[in-house]
């Protein structure tokens, strides 16, 4: 993999970090009007140049298929280049052909280890992928701590799902003090933000008054929007709920549950 590493570190030709910039907006605008084929004309002499991120946007077309025919084995290599040059998204591309195998034998170590490196670089989306990782321990030795510090990085940057994620590492005492109010919190504001299992499990609080004040009502309204969002939570308490309702309440719930979701707090 050497030639990976000279090829990432490949000094760019009379290339200015302006003129760089300039050429990647270009190209960016082209790909923001679906014109992938001038993208990667622009993106390709700088990802032969050595520009990290541009190495790693022709991986992307090779990954999806965008201007070019879909090949995941030059996909990883370029994005290996992007990941070797220290490209945050570079890396947690790479690390999503490893983990899923595309274009290389699956290796959840070699995944980690990428997204672990993007995440320390404050990629959120990275930062929400290792969150989960070291919370479920499927793929990787779970670690509490670090899946909570993770998770908390993300939902600072907005990531419904992590902030789904705080709430259950605070219902099930992953690693601290079990807190069913802290818990509705971080349910609440991955729920506001339309994360189908994080209005699963505010129903479900609300349904038990866990950590929250009981309202059936209120339960029914974030089951019905986790049943629309596809959320396999909700199915454990809908029925429960809904049949504990007159008809006249299973109305109001409907209605509340098709408007617009509120404005998160916080």
């Amino acid at each position: 993999m050497r030639w990976l590493e000279a090829l990432a570190k490949k000094a760019r030709p009379d290339d200015d970090d302006a003129n760089v910039a300039g050429r990647m907006a270009e190209a960016y605008e082209a790909s923001s009007r679906g014109d992938y084929a001038r993208a990667l004309e622009i993106w390709g002499p700088l990802a032969h140049a050595g520009v990290g991120r541009a190495q790693n946007n022709v991986g992307a077309c090779f990954t999806e298929g965008l201007g070019v025919e879909r090949d995941p084995k030059l996909a990883l290599q370029w994005l290996s280049l992007a990941a070797a040059a220290g490209d945050a998204v570079g890396q947690r591309n790479c690390a999503a052909l490893y983990f899923k195998g595309e274009g290389v034998e699956q290796d959840f170590s070699r995944a980690l280890e990428l997204y672990r490196a993007a995440a320390e670089q404050d990629d959120r989306a990275a930062q929400d992928m290792l969150s989960w990782m070291l919370l479920e321990g499927e793929v990787a030795a779970p670690d509490y701590v670090a899946a909570r510090r993770f998770a908390e990085l993300a939902a600072a940057h907005g990531i419904a799902t992590s902030m789904t994620r705080l709430g259950m590492i605070f219902h099930n005492a992953l690693g601290v003090e079990r807190d069913p109010a802290q818990a509705v919190q971080w349910w609440r504001r991955g729920a506001e933000r339309g994360d189908a299992d994080g209005q699963a499990m505010l129903g479900a609080a609300f349904h038990l008054g866990s950590g929250v004040k009981r309202d059936p009502v209120e339960a029914l309204v974030w089951l019905l929007r986790a049943r629309a969002g596809g959320s396999p939570l909700a199915g454990q308490f809908f029925q429960a709920v809904r049949s504990a309702l007159t008809p006249a309440q299973i109305a109001e719930a409907e209605c509340r549950a098709d408007a617009p979701l509120p404005e998160p707090a916080s």
